[in-house]
C-alpha cells in the first residue's frame, strides 16, 4: 500500500485474506481472487473475483475483515452469507477480458 495513486494491495496487506480465500474456495473452487483494492477514504477493500471469463466484485469494510480473526465463528458465518449472496447472484458476474 505504498503508492496512494494505486489502490491495489498485496495479500499480506489484507486482514483475514486467508479466511476469505478459504471460504470462496469452499463455495466454488474454480473462483480465484484476481485483485484486491483498498480505498483509504472509505476504508473499504474491494475484491475482484474471476471465474472463467466472468468477474464479480465484492466489498468489505476494513473493520469487518479485522474482526474476522478476532470474533471467529459469528463473523465467519456473516462472511459466508455475504459471499454466498454475491457469488450465487448472476447479476454480480460480468464479462471479463484479462
Amino acid at each position: 500500500m505504498d503508492d496512494p495513486d494505486d489502490p491495489v494491495v498485496e495479500e499480506k496487506d489484507v486482514p483475514s485474506f486467508n479466511i476469505i480465500e478459504e471460504k470462496i474456495k469452499a463455495i466454488d473452487n474454480t473462483i480465484i481472487i484476481y485483485r484486491v483494492y483498498y480505498f483509504f477514504n472509505s476504508r473499504i477493500f474491494r475484491f475482484q473475483l474471476i471465474k472463467k471469463d466472468k468477474m464479480c466484485m465484492i466489498e468489505f469494510p476494513r473493520n469487518f475483515l479485522e474482526s474476522l480473526s478476532k470474533d471467529g465463528t459469528s463473523s465467519e458465518h456473516q462472511l459466508l452469507r455475504i459471499l454466498d449472496l454475491n457469488i450465487e447472484n448472476a447479476d454480480c458476474w460480468n464479462d471479463f477480458e484479462g
